[in-house]
């Protein structure tokens, strides 16, 4: 697997049957083992859409890079 089940993702590309856009973000809420040979896939909540699940093929989709906190001295 891929991406762990609660990490937030990003899409790589639109999704227009739901009016997802490249970049918009979710949670990977299940993984989907698909398989050899076959791309593993993946559901994921929360793009700020009330009830609204959506599939994705693991290529869809790529990690959300921590912000790093640069902190000055005073």
């Amino acid at each position: 697997m891929k991406f762990k089940l609660f990490s937030q993702v990003a899409l790589r590309e639109d999704i227009p049957k739901y009016g997802l856009k490249k970049g918009a973000t979710a949670t990977v809420v299940e993984h989907y083992q698909m398989p050899e040979g076959e791309e593993d896939g993946y559901s994921l909540e929360s793009f700020n859409v009330e009830a609204i699940t959506v599939e994705v093929a693991e290529s869809q989709i790529e990690a959300i890079k921590a912000a790093v906190l640069q902190l000055g001295k005073y």
